[in-house]
């Protein structure tokens, strides 16, 4: 591995550090979301303290940033495998962000970036985010638990991109960034098991 890819990874890093539930809470709202709810610097939390817009706006922008890095990387280094795991440091940025303390969110939505991303830039194929979105949604529907359709949709992410390519790299940066969305996500797996987690209601 050259000294070029900590480069990638740092850039990587760096876009998802950007905490923007935190920016958007302050900014907007003079209010610290780490401060109320679960304390996690994502999109649920963000709407259950600050609202609705707010959490829609915070998933979006999360979203992006790792879509921008995967991006920047593959286009502008020309790296296509490259691009993937400075997708994958875009969600460690967003779990353990530098401008925030290294507390950050649980990395549902960076996921949803780096599918939507790899599917535009490295495999050009819309499959890669549609399936594993499809059984975010089909778990949501049938158990109405995010957490629970984020960890099936890593699971399935990954799964995809296993059966579906051959490059090794890309497989386990794959399962990685699954491993980490389900060890984010461990408090709510024990709350799940003791049948306390909490479920939505307007679906």
């Amino acid at each position: 591995m050259s000294w070029m890819w900590l480069i990638y990874l740092f850039i990587g890093y760096l876009l998802g550090s950007i905490p923007f539930a935190l920016v958007i809470g302050k900014f907007f709202y003079h209010t610290d979301v780490r401060q109320y709810g679960s304390g996690n610097l994502g999109g649920t939390n963000a709407g259950r303290v600050l609202g609705k817009k707010a959490g829609v706006a915070t998933i979006v922008l999360d979203v992006l940033k790792v879509v921008a890095a995967v991006a920047f990387v593959t286009l502008v280094f020309e790296a296509r495998e490259a691009g993937i795991w400075a997708g994958v440091a875009a969600a460690f940025g967003h779990c353990y962000p530098l401008f925030a303390h290294f507390k950050g969110g649980k990395a549902a939505a960076t996921l949803v970036g780096f599918l939507l991303a790899t599917a535009i830039f490295t495999f050009h194929d819309a499959w890669f985010v549609l399936i594993p979105l499809l059984a975010f949604f089909v778990t949501l529907f049938f158990f109405k638990m995010v957490s629970l359709s984020s960890i099936c949709m890593a699971l399935v992410s990954s799964l995809y991109i296993t059966l579906m390519q051959d490059n090794i790299m890309i497989m386990i940066a794959s399962w990685l960034l699954s491993l980490l969305v389900i060890y984010r996500h461990r408090a709510n797996i024990q709350r799940i098991l003791h049948h306390e987690e909490s479920k939505i209601t307007w679906l």
